[in-house]
């Protein structure tokens, strides 16, 4: 895992949106959501270059959105393998998932 720190921002319309991590030479490390429901996204996918994968990248899209959904008070509904992924390993994130 890389020690290297990336700017994560939030990108969102009216139904959908996404968190960008923007990389070298125009790449980008992305997670995409769907609003649905006023206080819920269901995240889709997450995808990184295969350049960059193996270095923790996927997961601090993750991280960032865990602790944006606590800020902002929304649930989550994980679509996406590699959410559900950690989500499983992390029943202390149950909390965010809708009843």
């Amino acid at each position: 895992m890389t020690t290297e720190s990336y700017a994560i921002e939030r990108e969102e319309n009216e139904i959908a949106g996404r968190y960008v991590i923007r990389l070298d030479a125009g790449d980008e490390a992305e997670m995409t959501f769907r609003k649905t429901a006023p206080d819920t996204i269901t995240i889709d996918h997450t995808g990184v270059p295969p350049a960059y994968r193996g270095q923790g990248i996927a997961q601090m899209l993750v991280d960032y959105m865990i602790a944006d959904a606590y800020a902002r008070g929304f649930r989550v509904v994980p679509v996406c393998s590699y959410v559900i992924a950690q989500f499983r390993r992390h029943p202390e994130w149950s909390d965010l998932l809708p009843a």
